[in-house]
């Protein structure tokens, strides 16, 4: 089952418009949401989307598009996200020494955090840079073992605004890993444009900034 949004119209001022489909109601068709912002309409984006409790989100973008920090702003509950294995690991490590030495730790880190809240079998929000598919097959596997859904947010953000956002927060990646991350992350964006998802997800809701920038809540349950 996919997520159902309800979208704001200029009356309405509440802000939980979405809510989960119940797996009760049988199965549904693949969802793809496309809330990005177009020339000359107004903004209708929601401002939270709900979830069925027990499912699995990830978000994917590229690096310096804003996952993190919509993560940390819309996400109350269960989050893994790599950015925090970084910082925590930075926080131990001498200023010298370069992010590439430890970034092996902060892996294994993240993953060791993930396989734990899985373990838990709560539902989750998962930051993922859209580059590893083997990291969605794994949440799609552990999101059909307990019969729940795994939904993907997906930011669609030019390369050169990632760049700045990248720049802004003092982090970056390599010319070759960006291109690498820009061909996966373009990959996806335009199968949702054709109204198809990754292997394993039930729904797929499209973002840009701006509409990122609106959500001020991502959770499970009942709105």
């Amino acid at each position: 089952m996919g997520v159902v949004v309800r979208e704001l119209s200029g009356s309405e001022s509440g802000s939980v418009v979405a809510a989960g489909l119940s797996r009760g109601e049988g199965p549904g068709p693949v969802v793809v949401r496309d809330l990005r912002g177009r020339a000359g309409q107004t903004p209708r984006t929601p401002r939270s989307l709900r979830f069925q409790e027990g499912d699995l989100v990830v978000v994917s973008g590229l690096p310096g598009s804003g996952k993190s920090t919509l993560i940390a702003r819309a996400v109350a509950g269960p989050r893994i996200d790599s950015q925090d294995s970084r910082d925590r690991w930075a926080l131990r490590m001498p200023r010298f020494l370069p992010y590439a030495v430890y970034r092996p730790l902060v892996r294994i880190a993240h993953y060791a955090g993930l396989w734990r809240e899985l373990r838990s079998g709560a539902s989750v929000v998962v930051h993922d840079c859209g580059t590893r598919a083997w990291v969605r097959h794994w949440l799609a596997r552990e999101a059909a073992r307990r019969g729940r859904d795994l939904h993907l947010l997906l930011l669609d953000v030019r390369p050169e605004v990632a760049r700045a956002g990248q720049r802004e927060r003092g982090r970056g990646v390599s010319r070759y890993a960006f291109a690498h991350h820009c061909r996966a992350v373009g990959r996806l964006i335009r199968d949702a444009e054709r109204g198809r998802v990754p292997a394993g997800c039930a729904s797929l809701v499209l973002l840009d900034r701006d509409a990122a920038s609106r959500l001020r809540g991502v959770g499970f349950g009942p709105s």
